[in-house]
C-alpha cells in the first residue's frame, strides 16, 4: 500500500488522475488486511487489493465531489453498494479519480482539478468521463478501478488509454443511488488491464439490490466461469464500421480488421452487418440531458459562475425542450432498443470500433470540430463515439478491448456488443480474443 500511494503521489503532477488520495484510510485498511493474513483469517477474493473509485460514486468517509467546486468538501456517510461489495471482498479504496463535473463530458477536465492527460502522451486527452480511472489503471497506479458509463464514459477512456472497459447489461450491477431507478442509462462498471480482473470485479459487484428495480429478480451471471480458456467455434460475429457516423480513421479500421481475423482464427463465423442505423446522438442528448437538468439544474441559479462552462452550456441547450419532446425521445429509445435487438436474429455478437479515432488533443474544444481521417467533423459526440451511446439506451452489454496502436503510438480499440442477458457470453468471447491477441504487456512510458 505504501508503494501504491507513493506512486500515485509521484504521478499527480504529470497525470492528475486523482481528485482525492485517501492515504490515512488506505493505510489503516492495509494494516487491518495484513493482520487478517497473519491471523489466518478467511480472505476475500480481492483481499488487500488497492482500488480507485471514480468521484461520482459515494464512498463513506472519503470526499466525493462529482468533479464540482459546489461539492468540493462533501463527504458521504455511506458507500454505494458496488463499493461496499468490493470492500467486503477485501479491496481497499485508495482514492477518488478525476471526472468532469457531474460526468457530463467525454474529456476529463473540470474547474475543481484541471485536466487529466492520457497515460501514453501528455498532449492527448484521457477521454471521459472516467478518465481518471482509466489513466490510473493504464499507468499502473492501481490494478483495478471503478468507473461509470452513461454514454460511453467507461469505454471511451478505456479505448484512449489501452485498457479494458466493460459496460455490463442494464441491472447487472446495482446503482441504488440513481434518482430514476426505472429510466437510468448510467452504469457502475469495472476498469481493468485484463479480463480476469474484469471478471473478478463483476463477480463481486453484481447481484440484486432491492433499491434498484432494474436488478430485481435478475440472475447473476457466472463471470468467473466465463474466463475459462476455449475457442469460439460456432460463434457468429457481425461487423459494422459505422453507426450513423460519416468518418472513421483508416488506422482504426485496419486494427479492427486485424482483430476480426483473430476471431476467425478462433473459429468464429465473421460476417458484415449492414442494417440501416441513424446516428444516436440526438436521442441520447435529450434522454440524458433532461435527466441531468432535473438532477443538477437547480445549481445553475446559485453557482453558475463556478461551474464548468461546458456543463452549463449543455444544460442551457436542453432547458428549452418540452415534456412532450422528452417523451418522444423516450419513445425513440424504445424503438432503438427493438432495432438493435433485431440484429441478433442472425448473429451472437456485433463488433465495431469503440471510437472513430484515437485520443483527441488534450485541449480539444468540446463544442468544436474534431479531426477524423484528415477531415474536420462537427459534433464530438456524434462523430467520435456514436458507437458507445446506443448501448446505454438499449441496455446491451458492451466491452471495449485494446486492438493495436495508430501511427502516433496511441491505443486503438474494438467494441463487442451482445444481447441483453448475455454478459457472460460476451466476457467469454473477449477472453478468447485476449488470449489470442494479448495486450497487458504493453505499458505506457510513464
Amino acid at each position: 500500500m505504501r508503494a501504491t500511494l507513493n506512486r500515485i503521489d509521484r504521478s499527480q503532477k504529470t497525470l492528475n488522475a486523482f481528485i482525492t488520495i485517501a492515504t490515512d484510510e488506505a493505510m489503516h485498511a492495509a494494516h487491518a488486511a495484513e493482520t487478517a493474513v497473519m491471523q489466518g483469517a478467511e480472505l476475500g477474493k480481492l483481499h488487500g487489493v488497492p482500488v480507485a473509485v471514480k468521484d461520482l460514486i459515494p464512498t463513506a468517509g472519503i470526499r466525493t465531489t462529482w468533479g464540482s467546486l459546489i461539492y468540493k468538501d462533501h463527504v458521504p456517510d455511506h458507500d454505494s453498494v458496488a463499493v461496499a461489495r468490493l470492500k467486503q471482498a477485501g479491496a481497499i479504496v485508495v482514492g477518488k479519480t478525476t471526472t468532469p463535473e457531474f460526468g457530463q463530458q467525454c474529456l476529463t477536465q473540470a474547474p475543481l482539478f484541471g485536466r487529466t492527460c492520457n497515460a501514453w502522451r501528455a498532449d492527448r486527452s484521457s477521454g471521459g468521463s472516467s478518465g481518471g480511472s482509466a489513466v490510473a489503471v493504464a499507468s499502473g497506479l492501481v490494478p483495478i478501478a471503478v468507473a461509470t458509463d452513461g454514454g460511453g464514459s467507461t469505454r471511451i477512456p478505456a479505448a484512449c488509454n489501452g485498457v479494458v472497459g466493460f459496460k455490463q447489461g442494464l441491472g447487472v450491477v446495482p446503482q441504488e443511488y440513481a434518482q430514476d431507478g426505472f429510466g437510468n442509462i448510467s452504469y457502475v462498471t469495472p476498469m481493468s488491464r485484463t479480463l480476469m480482473d474484469t471478471a473478478l470485479m463483476l463477480d463481486v459487484m453484481a447481484g440484486t439490490d432491492l433499491r434498484d428495480p432494474l436488478t430485481t429478480g435478475r440472475l447473476k451471471p457466472d463471470f468467473l466461469a466465463a474466463t475459462r480458456p476455449g475457442d469460439l467455434r460456432g460463434l457468429r460475429v457481425a461487423w459494422r464500421d459505422r453507426l450513423g457516423n460519416s468518418a472513421v480513421n483508416a488506422d482504426v479500421l485496419s486494427a479492427c480488421q486485424s482483430a476480426l481475423e483473430a476471431f476467425s482464427e478462433l473459429g468464429a463465423e465473421v460476417s458484415e452487418l449492414t442494417a440501416p442505423f441513424d446516428n444516436p446522438e440526438a436521442v441520447w442528448f435529450v434522454n440524458n440531458g433532461a435527466y441531468r437538468l432535473a438532477q443538477f439544474g437547480h445549481h445553475l441559479k446559485q453557482h453558475r459562475d463556478i461551474m464548468c462552462p461546458t456543463f452549463v452550456r449543455q444544460m442551457d441547450r436542453i432547458a428549452s425542450y418540452s415534456a412532450a419532446e422528452l417523451y418522444d425521445a423516450i419513445f425513440q429509445r424504445t424503438r432503438l432498443y427493438r432495432q438493435v435487438q433485431s440484429w441478433y436474429d442472425d448473429c451472437d455478437i456485433v463488433a465495431m470500433p469503440t471510437l472513430s479515432r484515437s485520443a483527441v488533443p488534450i485541449d480539444q474544444d468540446f463544442f468544436g470540430p474534431i479531426e477524423i481521417d484528415n477531415q474536420m467533423v462537427e459534433n464530438i459526440r456524434a462523430s467520435w463515439y456514436p458507437y458507445t451511446m446506443p448501448f446505454n439506451l438499449t441496455g446491451n452489454p458492451a466491452v471495449s478491448l485494446p486492438c493495436g496502436f495508430d501511427g502516433d503510438g496511441m491505443p486503438l480499440a474494438i467494441q463487442l456488443v451482445a444481447p441483453p442477458g448475455a454478459d457472460a457470453d460476451l466476457l467469454r468471447a473477449a477472453v478468447a480474443f485476449e488470449a489470442a491477441r494479448p495486450w497487458a504487456d504493453r505499458r505506457p512510458p510513464f
